[in-house]
């Protein structure tokens, strides 16, 4: 009885890879060109000042309003903090270093969103909560936007 090694899917099957050029690698990064976070922040922030008018012409209460603009900022404000701290370039740095300062800036994030999330009942007379959420939502929304809209559409603008 004769047995034989398994042979692996990566070994069974035949590279079909062939690496870029420079000018392929060139004109497939002008086709496909990188997306600027700070867009994202930026439609947040607008997003939390439509949400905002919308809440204030349906309750007519500047309260809501007020919370609305709040739940947005709540998100965008820790994203604009992330965003700076990821992207400071400190020279040549080690791949691990890079993916250490990414946890530790999510994690700032995170707990600078919900520290303001929950300081806004001190912060906001007249909270209104279900606006408030609204904002959040709204906001946070904004990153799945992002994924969807095609870079190369932002950059024109």
């Amino acid at each position: 009885m004769t047995t034989s090694a398994p042979v692996s899917e990566i070994d069974a099957e035949v590279s079909d890879f062939k690496p870029l050029t420079a000018e392929e690698a060139q004109r497939l990064r002008e086709k496909n060109p990188e997306m600027s976070p700070w867009w994202v922040i930026g439609a947040q922030v607008a997003m939390g000042l439509l949400v905002a008018g919308v809440a204030w012409m349906w309750t007519q209460r500047p309260g809501a309003a007020v919370s609305a603009f709040y739940g947005a900022m709540a998100v965008a404000i820790p994203a604009a903090l992330f965003v700076r701290g990821v992207r400071r370039a400190r020279g040549a740095v080690s791949q691990s270093a890079v993916m250490l300062r990414f946890f530790v800036w999510e994690l700032i994030k995170i707990a600078l969103t919900v520290a303001l999330l929950a300081a806004a009942p001190w912060l906001i007379e007249g909270i209104s909560w279900l606006a408030l959420l609204a904002g959040v939502v709204v906001a946070m929304k904004m990153y799945w936007v992002a994924l969807l809209v095609r870079p190369g559409l932002l950059n024109r603008i």
